[in-house]
């Protein structure tokens, strides 16, 4: 029983508690609470989730960055590894491509005057000699006789007048000047083309050349490039000369290279003796303020010397004497009273050690070599050895060869087309040392007479293809294969061979005109050699071509 009262009274304390009327308003605004929290609750998730996904992407981003970081590392690491092995290979490919440079030009200089047979000279020709109508035998034959044979008989005649009256002129000279001041002039030597016989072009104009040398105690020292010093590349060819006193050193005392205390004194200068050289040096014709000798105060002294000369012998002459040129000081001309007149270089040298080699003030012809660096620097000319080397050769050719006659003709040839289209880079000695190398190149027997047309066609050859590699070398500089009888200083050959063409390597308008001629050249040659020609029947003309071949 009191269970069971127990269990009711607790059924009424129950309804009573839970009875809504207990708690009239209390839980009213419950339902309207829970949406705006339920909505800041979203809000709030919403916001939390968008920087979440912020601060994912900047995680990523951050990376990301270094990744590429890392692989930016990487790369620069390959990279430098790259370099590395790439600076290795391009040094190795220019250590290997400098060694066949220089094999190239050491088998060059072994076999540079080597031509080979005539067809291997066919393989030379490009295409300038396509189309080309070259002269046969015959007509070459006669041109030679008409145009070459008819205007050189008096030559002889005519070197032998200029020799003597050069004699008599020096002879003259030597009265006038003071021997123990002036310079003491020595006997002329005729060179080039007037005294090698293959001059053809009028008015002919012997060149002689006349050595010099200082007054006592005094002597010249002369240094070339390739004596040992420094020369740049457009000096190669050139040399200095040092007016020395005898027994002096050409390198100069050791104060001159030494920098002395001031309290220190060289016992071999005073201060007396350091003035000498800018009024006393001055008088030796030499470079203000230096021991090297002027060329153009030589040719001054020596146009004095050469009208003071002419002033004293006038009266046993029947001309009148001039220079005839503004640019060529030592070119004179003889005036008769006829009206007819002879022209001849007279041109003060110095001579190299005991050789045959000269330093030459002033060439002639300008277009012979590039601009001269200074008047200090002279040029060296081997016209001496050149012509000795012709007549050395000559006496073992045969009887009658064609070797003057090629650089006749080809020396008019090219003359000829200068006058229609105007002067060029190229000169005679260009071709004449065409002709040098072809001789020492090929056999005697390849020079005789019927084979004009043949060593004529060489020689267009060689110099096309010389044109086309702009490289014809000096013939004796860098060339050991010169004969022993010549007695060729050996410094001369020992050196590096000298490319007469270098000046025209930068000089493009220079070079485009000289290939330019010389193509002019090859397609009138024909028509230039037959305004000469007497007419020749055809078929002779065939039968003796028929006979070359």
């Amino acid at each position: 029983m009191p269970v069971g009262l127990f269990r009711v009274c607790l059924l009424v304390i129950t309804a009573i508690v839970n009875h809504p009327l207990l708690f009239p308003k209390e839980n009213g605004t419950v339902p309207e609470n829970t949406e705006e929290i339920i909505q800041k609750m979203k809000e709030r998730e919403e916001s939390l989730r968008l920087e979440q996904l912020r601060l994912e992407r900047e995680i990523a981003d951050q990376e990301a960055t270094q990744k590429a970081l890392e692989k930016a590392a990487v790369v620069v690491e390959e990279s430098k590894e790259q370099k590395v092995r790439w600076d290795m290979w391009t040094a190795l490919s220019m250590v290997i491509f400098l060694l066949i440079e220089l094999w190239r030009q050491d088998f060059q200089e072994g076999n540079w005057q080597d031509t080979g047979g005539e067809e291997d000279d066919m393989a030379v020709l490009g295409k300038a000699f396509k189309g080309v109508a070259f002269p046969n035998k015959a007509v070459l034959a006669s041109f030679y006789e008409k145009r070459i044979l008819g205007t050189t008989a008096d030559m002889a005649r005519m070197r032998e007048m200029v020799e003597g009256f050069a004699d008599d002129l020096l002879e003259a000279l030597r009265s006038v000047c003071n021997r123990d001041a002036d310079m003491e002039v020595e006997d002329c030597m005729g060179v080039g083309s007037m005294y090698e016989n293959w001059r053809v072009r009028k008015p002919f104009v012997c060149d002689l050349i006349v050595p010099f040398a200082p007054p006592e105690p005094y002597c010249f020292c002369c240094q070339t490039w390739c004596s040992g010093d420094s020369f740049p590349p457009d000096e190669q060819g050139y040399g200095t000369i040092k007016v020395c006193r005898a027994g002096e050193d050409a390198t100069g005392c050791i104060c001159d290279k030494t920098k002395l205390g001031e309290d220190m004194l060289c016992l071999l200068h005073s201060q007396v003796s350091s003035t000498r050289p800018s009024s006393e040096m001055e008088d030796l014709l030499c470079f203000k303020n230096t021991q090297y000798l002027d060329a153009d105060q030589v040719m001054k002294w020596f146009q004095i010397a050469v009208t003071k000369a002419w002033n004293r012998i006038s009266h046993k002459y029947e001309f009148d004497l001039s220079f005839s040129l503004l640019d060529s000081p030592g070119a004179l001309k003889i005036k008769f009273k006829s009206g007819k007149s002879i022209a001849f270089n007279l041109t003060p040298v110095v001579q190299y050690e005991n050789s045959d080699v000269y330093f030459i003030s002033h060439f002639p012809r300008s277009s012979l070599v590039a601009d001269i660096p200074s008047s200090t620097h002279w040029f060296l000319t081997f016209a001496v050895y050149e012509r000795r080397f012709i007549q050395l050769v000559s006496k073992t050719l045969p009887a009658n060869a064609c070797h003057v006659s090629c650089l006749q003709i080809l020396s008019f040839l090219h003359g000829k087309q200068c006058s229609l289209t105007g002067p060029s880079g190229l000169t005679n000695y260009h071709l004449k040392t065409v002709l040098l190398h072809l001789l020492q190149a090929r056999p005697s027997q390849d020079w005789a007479p019927e084979k004009l047309e043949a060593r004529l066609q060489d020689m267009l050859k060689f110099l096309e293809k010389c044109l086309h590699e702009k490289k014809l070398y000096h013939f004796f500089i860098g060339n050991g294969k010169i004969p022993a009888e010549l007695g060729f200083p050996i410094i001369f050959q020992r050196a590096e061979p000298l490319n007469l063409f270098r000046p025209f390597v930068l000089r493009r308008d220079i070079y485009r005109k000289m290939v330019d001629t010389f193509h002019e050249m090859l397609r009138n040659m024909s028509a230039l050699i037959n305004e000469y020609t007497v007419h020749i029947p055809l078929a002779h003309a065939n039968g003796i071509r028929k006979e070359a071949l």
